[in-house]
């Protein structure tokens, strides 16, 4: 008897191995979060406070390793890892004349509405509108 199979092995491997990661690591959270929690009742001995978190972790990693081989899913994580191959990614020096951009137009619109702001205020004070 052979142990669980890979559903296409070599297809989306990328995609599946960082989905998977994610979730343990969100679950590592999770888990760490639980044990903590567990500390606070004096009740709960050493064995439930971390055999609970371990025996949730495990059945994490199970359900991910079923789920990123499931068929379905993994037919549509290798779809992802394809379509993400096609993309046009910008250039580094792209993104950073970009970021330039926005952070530039930003303090200028920033700076913009201060100055209508003053203008209204000081308007509304002077017709009596405002204290």
């Amino acid at each position: 008897m052979h142990g669980p199979q890979i559903y296409k092995r070599s297809q989306g491997k990328y995609t599946r191995l960082i989905t998977a990661i994610s979730v343990l690591v969100i679950a590592v959270w999770g888990c760490y979060a639980l044990v903590e929690k567990l500390g606070a009742y004096k009740s709960v001995n050493t064995y439930l406070r971390f055999g609970i978190p371990t025996v949730l972790f495990v059945l994490v990693g199970g359900g991910m390793f079923w789920l990123v081989n499931r068929p379905k899913t993994a037919d549509f994580l290798i779809a992802t890892e394809g379509e993400m191959k096609k993309v046009s990614w910008s250039s580094r020096k792209e993104v950073i004349g970009s970021t330039k951009v926005v952070i530039v137009t930003t303090f200028l619109l920033a700076a913009i509405l201060f100055l209508i702001d003053v203008v209204f205020a000081n308007v509304f004070r002077i017709i009596g509108v405002s204290g």
